[in-house]
């Protein structure tokens, strides 16, 4: 008697974005908040800006005075982009945010992927929706989904209130296509990120690290015969469609085709790595830790070196580029007495160069305090991952793993800000032909700005160690500072409401009369703060 025996043939697999609804839902759920929050930051930002163009440029005169200033000056070029038609407010926005609206889109878009693929990997989370009815590619399609989703939402916001100052509907479609595509671009990118590195930190710096690149090739390509080279950047599509200058809308299909080849390239690796592993496999570390690396110090700067040397690098170019524009600024000012009002609002009644000058301070020590934050909350991301609690098991004190991390949050931020002062400084002096005595006051007005941004350092370590589960609001007490301090002046708030925010406390310099009290109750605010954080860290569950 023989038995036969029949072998199923192969067949594709079913159910491979079975999940994927759910998953969409989840992950809107999870960022129903953050992500139409920075939609609409983004979109105000670029219309606040627009709406004042009438008011700062009023005649024709001075419109035409700005755009022979700007063309006059590479080093708007570098920041801001090509100005095509400064003659109108809508191109004026294109040209002043458009390229600011664009990589913010990117970074939230790209980050959004990585939250919702890669970091779910990193939590375990990931494996236990595998082991359901969800697909293999339902996560990532969720992830681009939703990064997708708010991209879309911004170009839209941005189109509408472009058009809400009065600018012309098609040119304001036309940007807010450009920097909504923008956006998918890095949402492809951080898809394909997400497959090559082991960890969500490095899926994001190498989608963060490929924005830098394309950034200065773009920058490259407008101040330079080799213009080509912006056809390079998705940054440099956004200016060449042109919005409010004559409309290429062919331009749009660049953007639409590199999207589209991202994904594909990030569903193809996909199935050729098991959940959790990386296509970009990490080195075995060595079977003893150096001597270097044996205390919990040595921890520390071992994990916040690497995103702390690529703020300094970011902040270095920042602030070499702040210093070389501000000996331009009059010519940008010109005789629009709106201008330097608002200058002056900002950044205190001196010489217009000056109040550039301490304007640029507190947009520096702004920025700067992001990292403040993102180095605090690398406390959290350590607990939540687990990694923590060993180390406090054995001869490890909770203090002593606390004040090992804030040590660099602090002495970071310093760092970082030093940084861009020396490089500001420099920039001026250079611009001005006088080093010698330019540096040293630009130098210090920009580090009087340290103390401000220790309080958001500090009010980070208090939400850590008071309300582990909720220290994310860190990110949106940073922001409403910020804001209060970016357009409290300009909107005439009163001035208890501008008290709330720690760089409006710091004097104005390098003109403005130099009070070492502010500088010195700032220090001691934040200085309670911590202290909070690490009482209540001492005395709190782990986990």
């Amino acid at each position: 008697m023989t038995a036969t025996v029949t072998t199923a043939a192969p067949r594709v697999r079913a159910g491979s974005l079975a999940g994927t609804r759910a998953l969409v839902r989840l992950a809107a759920r999870r960022d129903r908040i953050v992500l139409p929050v920075w939609a609409v930051v983004i979109g105000v930002l670029a219309a606040s800006g627009g709406s004042a163009y009438e008011a700062l440029y009023p005649n024709a005169a001075e419109r035409a005075a700005l755009s022979s200033s700007v063309g006059a000056n590479p080093s708007f070029a570098i920041i801001f982009g090509p100005a095509y038609n400064l003659e109108t407010a809508g191109g004026f926005t294109v040209w002043r945010f458009g390229t600011i609206a664009a990589l913010l889109t990117s970074l939230v878009a790209a980050f959004t992927v990585t939250r919702h693929t890669r970091q779910e990997e990193d939590t375990g989370r990931q494996e236990l929706l595998s082991s359901t009815v969800v697909g293999r590619y339902a996560p990532l399609t969720a992830g681009i989904a939703t990064a997708g989703g708010f991209s879309v939402l911004t170009g839209v916001l941005l189109a509408a209130m472009t058009a809400g100052i009065g600018a012309e509907p098609a040119g304001s479609v036309a940007f807010g296509a450009a920097v909504a595509l923008c956006g998918l671009v890095f949402t492809g990118v951080a898809a394909v990120t997400a497959q090559l590195a082991e960890y969500s930190r490095t899926a994001n710096t190498l989608a963060g690290a490929t924005l830098g690149v394309l950034f200065l090739i773009r920058a490259a390509g407008d101040t330079s015969d080799m213009e080509w080279l912006s056809w390079l950047s998705p940054l440099g599509w956004v200016h060449r469609v042109r919005a409010f200058a004559g409309e290429e809308w062919a331009v749009l299909a660049l953007p639409l085709a590199a999207t589209a080849v991202l994904c594909a390239v990030a569903y193809t690796l996909l199935p050729r790595r098991d959940v959790g592993m990386s296509l970009i496999p990490g080195r075995p570390g060595p079977s003893a830790a150096t001597p270097g690396l044996r205390t919990s110090l040595a921890l520390s700067w071992r994990l916040h070196r690497g995103a702390l040397l690529g703020w300094i690098v970011g902040f270095a170019v920042m602030g070499g580029l702040f210093g070389s524009l501000a000996s331009g600024v009059s010519d940008i000012v010109g005789d629009s007495a709106e201008m330097e009002r608002i200058l002056q609002q900002m950044g205190g009644a001196q010489g217009i160069e000056d109040a550039f000058l301490a304007t640029m301070a507190g947009m520096i020590a702004m920025i700067g305090a992001l990292y403040a934050v993102q180095a605090t909350l690398r406390m959290r991301a350590e607990e939540t991952a687990l990694r923590v609690e060993p180390l406090l098991s054995g001869g490890v004190g909770r203090l002593r793993w606390l004040g090992g991390h804030l040590l660099f949050v602090f002495a970071g931020t310093a760092v970082v800000l030093a940084v861009a002062a020396a490089l500001l400084a420099l920039g001026y002096g250079l611009r001005s032909g006088d080093v010698a005595g330019e540096w040293p006051r630009v130098f210090g007005a920009v580090l009087a700005q340290l103390p401000a941004m220790w309080v958001v350092a500090g009010a980070a370590a208090a939400l850590f160690g008071l309300v582990p589960n909720a220290s994310v609001a860190a990110w949106g007490v940073a922001a409403a500072f910020i804001l209060i301090s970016m357009f409290g002046p300009i909107l005439e708030l009163p001035q208890a409401v501008l008290n709330l925010s720690p760089f409006g406390h710091v004097p104005q310099l390098p003109n403005a009369e130099f009070t070492m009290t502010p500088m010195v109750w700032l220090t001691v605010v934040a200085a309670a703060l911590a202290v909070l954080g690490a009482t209540a860290f001492r005395r709190r569950d782990i986990g």
